[in-house]
């Protein structure tokens, strides 16, 4: 199954044009705390299967450090009917691209 990915200056776009928009952070609990997106909601990966009900976005965003994990996220979610878009390049490329990370829980 082919899962959409979207690049993080196109995310901070529609997550300014969409304050509904829904982004979840399936990295581990001391990642998060490192820093996060301020908008994004934590759903560690290994919870994913008992946290579905936070994947309420048409489509909802996942991220990760890289993309590999939100990738997994996405698939997993995907197979149960959410529409899922994968954060290409991850919390990594969001830094990278100078964007704003919220420190600490």
């Amino acid at each position: 199954m082919a899962i959409p990915e979207i690049d993080v200056e196109t995310l901070r776009g529609q997550m300014d044009a969409d304050p509904d928009l829904v982004l979840i952070d399936v990295r581990e609990d001391d990642e998060w705390i490192d820093g996060h997106v301020s908008e994004a909601v934590h759903v560690a990966l290994g919870t994913v299967p008992d946290h579905l009900d936070r994947f309420t976005g048409s489509p909802t965003y996942v991220i990760c450090k890289s993309g590999g994990r939100s990738l997994r996220a996405c698939e997993f979610a995907a197979a149960q009917g959410h529409d899922v878009v994968n954060v290409a390049g991850g919390m990594m490329a969001w830094e990278q691209a100078g964007h704003v990370i919220d420190r600490g829980g």
